[in-house]
């Protein structure tokens, strides 16, 4: 029995976002967000941990529903969030195949209106015609050539056959990136797409966002990429009317137009305290002047009290009004990081490391030493051993040759790429807990500046990503380190507490060492001695 075919339609990438508001629990997340773009735009989504920035990305791959505003897009969708969609015993072809079903898809659909067409079906020419489109647009001939390339390029695993459990974190979102990229879905949505990605990764992901014809809105805390890649920003920050805002003309327009509009703010916000002053001393005034005429010593200005009490009570109903509706829009005060006191021991070797190495994961031997003050990147290839030789310096992973040695007096901090904190404790519970544990003083988490209020109270589980990753922090500056080890610590933190931690990590005087694939933390500390892996 034959039926008609219905073709699908063509797609052309395309997103807006109209008024879109999204509270979780009563807290506003998303007040008022407008986006237009259309092929050809990539879109950066910037602003503080807990603005929404995941949250965003999630309404417009559409997994969740806007309280109220419009979201529209067209074409396909591709989205690379911080969670992998299988499980450890799938393997890396079905992850491939997962990534590229749009593709499968389309060619499935072409063969089938290619048979149709031979068959002599009715709507056989509209179907084949529509199926066409959608191949082209998805180029779908030369996907699975493209996520090769993709794969090779961000040096991620190949083999089809191998399991995604035996893959560490960053291997698995390696591999999953390489498939975005080379689905060729005309809609991109990335978050974090340049966490776990070496240099060549980043060339190659840089590369592949400026060739790419459709949309692409990304979150990333990496500013050269934004830099290389963003044409639109949209700021989700406080402003003075507490609207995003969206900024066109690149990351570097964004990055001026934000300064000069904050510095207008703020002298609008001193304008208005003036002038709320003015009113309340002409409020005070009136009253003065009312309570003088209308008690005047007895026998005295009756007339007067009689004609000019009514106009003074009107002034003061109208300065107190006026006093009313004078609201002043205070802008927020920029939460900033303050790096609390780390100790230092001059003139004694906190940390030494001989002929240090870990089969398989850190095979050239490794000798370095540290004293108070030291400072060193590690740089290197993802696979060379830079997150495994922090791992050994910390003690928590013996080396297969060499030696370790440390001060016993000498406490070490490691903030690793990933982290498993008890979902049910809260953030104050957990840094409280951490300094009493090291039996240090110092400032509570809220002195900081890395987490609001809201986020300290709340349960590590119901916490965004970011928010997670300043907890880590904390809880590794709780300690009250001599030896800071950070591996990739700018992951999942804004531009602006990046900025702030490297000033900080660069006059503390406890030693730090840094491995990072950063660029612009890599720019920042050109100064500081490497270590190449």
């Amino acid at each position: 029995m034959s039926s008609r075919l219905s073709p699908a339609p063509v797609r052309a990438a395309h997103v807006r976002l109209s008024g879109v508001h999204l509270s979780f629990g009563g807290r506003p997340v998303l007040s008022g967000v407008d986006l237009v773009a259309a092929a050809g735009e990539r879109v950066a989504l910037v602003g503080e941990n807990g603005r929404g920035k995941t949250t965003l990305l999630r309404v417009l791959a559409g997994e969740l529903a806007p309280d109220q505003g419009e979201v529209h897009r067209s074409g396909s969708v591709g989205v690379a969030d911080q969670q992998i969609p299988l499980g450890a015993t799938d393997t890396v072809g079905a992850l491939i195949d997962l990534e590229l079903a749009e593709v499968r898809g389309a060619l499935a659909r072409l063969e089938a209106a290619t048979e149709a067409i031979g068959a002599g079906r009715p709507g056989a020419d509209d179907f084949f015609a529509a199926a066409l489109a959608d191949a082209e647009v998805l180029d779908a001939w030369d996907a699975d050539r493209r996520v090769e390339v993709s794969l090779a390029a961000l040096n991620a695993v190949d083999d089809r056959d191998r399991p995604l459990g035996t893959l560490s974190v960053g291997q698995r979102h390696r591999v999953r990136l390489a498939c975005l990229l080379g689905a060729g879905h005309p809609v991109l949505l990335l978050d974090e797409p340049t966490n776990h990605l070496d240099a060549a990764g980043l060339e190659h992901l840089t590369e592949r966002l400026r060739a790419h014809p459709g949309v692409v809105v990304l979150v990333s805390h990496d500013r050269a990429l934004l830099a290389d890649v963003a044409t639109t920003v949209v700021d989700l920050d406080p402003s003075s009317d507490d609207r995003p805002r969206v900024y066109g003309g690149g990351y570097a327009a964004y990055v001026e137009a934000r300064r000069a509009e904050r510095a207008r703010w703020e002298a609008s916000y001193a304008e208005q305290i003036a002038e709320r002053q003015r009113l309340a001393d002409d409020l005070s005034a009136a009253r003065n002047r009312l309570r003088d005429n209308w008690r005047p010593p007895k026998g005295t200005g009756r007339h007067v009290r009689a004609t000019r009490a009514p106009g003074l009570v009107r002034a003061v109903h109208r300065r107190q009004e006026d006093l009313a509706e004078h609201v002043v829009a205070v802008p927020p005060p920029p939460v900033r990081f303050v790096m609390p006191e780390l100790p230092e021991r001059r003139g004694a070797t906190l940390l030494r490391a001989a002929g240090v190495t870990v089969a398989g994961r850190l095979t050239s031997p490794v000798d370095l030493v540290l004293e108070s003050g030291d400072r060193l990147v590690i740089t290197g290839p993802n696979g060379a051993g830079k997150s495994t030789l922090l791992t050994v310096l910390a003690g928590e992973l013996e080396p297969e040759t060499g030696t370790v040695t440390r001060s016993r007096s000498a406490r070490i901090g490691r903030l690793a790429q990933e982290s498993d904190l008890p979902a049910r404790r809260t953030a104050t519970e957990l840094y409280d807990e951490q300094l009493a544990r090291a039996g240090t003083s110092g400032p509570g988490l809220g002195e900081l500046g890395l987490l609001g209020g809201y986020d300290r109270r709340r349960p590590v589980a119901q916490l965004s990503v970011g928010a997670r990753r300043r907890l880590d922090l904390a809880l590794v500056l709780a300690r009250r380190p001599h030896v800071v080890l950070l591996d990739e610590p700018t992951n999942h933190l804004s531009a602006t507490l990046v900025d702030e931690l490297t000033a900080a990590l660069g006059t503390t005087p406890a030693a730090v060492v840094i491995a990072t694939h950063d660029r612009q933390l890599s720019r920042d500390t050109q100064s500081w001695p490497r270590l190449a892996l």
